[in-house]
């Protein structure tokens, strides 16, 4: 769709600027994201809303489906990311309008410092732990035990209450790193 084809809607995402705060109504919610139906500008040809939420921009921890964050008629606001010229839809986020728990958690959490957590998933390069509220980090296999490991299963299941040390926490790659077999080491 180009602008010859719906100039009004064009133009109106067109003077959207990044950053911006948009107000709307959760028309749809889809496997891969969320349609919003916004206060200002006019109706999509096509989509449900003109504005849309990819399921990462949705929350900062990880979720399911869209049904975990809103619902359908849910009030919203949401910050403009970007004009998706291609789908003639303005991108949002609901994320970026709430505290970042991996932010707080950096900011409170040193390298070294030791934590207990619960252990959430296994997968078979480690396990994920949860060491605040809405911040997981993975125990690689290597940090399981003293002695190689070749199934997290064989160490910890899914529920286990853990001490785990802080190896890192990156912001950018939105990772923490953590240990379970220096916990067990003495102080």
């Amino acid at each position: 769709m180009g602008p010859d084809e719906n100039p009004e809607l064009w133009a109106f995402l067109a003077s959207l600027r990044c950053g911006r705060i948009l107000d709307g109504t959760v028309a749809a919610t889809e496997r891969f994201g969320v349609f919003v139906a916004l206060d200002d500008g006019p109706a999509h040809p096509v989509f449900p809303g003109v504005g849309f939420i990819t399921i990462p921009e949705l929350s900062w921890t990880r979720i399911e489906a869209a049904s975990d964050v809103v619902a359908v008629g849910q009030r919203v606001a949401c910050e403009f990311l970007q004009f998706d010229t291609w789908n003639l839809e303005a991108r949002l986020s609901l994320r970026a309008l709430r505290p970042d728990p991996l932010r707080d958690f950096a900011d409170r959490t040193a390298v070294g410092r030791r934590l207990r957590g619960r252990v959430t998933k296994l997968v078979p390069f480690g396990a994920f732990v949860r060491v605040a509220d809405g911040v997981e980090g993975l125990v690689h296999l290597r940090e399981l035990a003293r002695a190689p490991v070749e199934n997290p299963e064989d160490v910890v299941g899914v529920g286990d209450e853990v001490c785990v040390v802080v190896l890192e926490v990156d912001l950018l790659r939105r990772r923490v790193a953590l240990s379970l077999r220096r916990a067990s080491a003495p102080l």
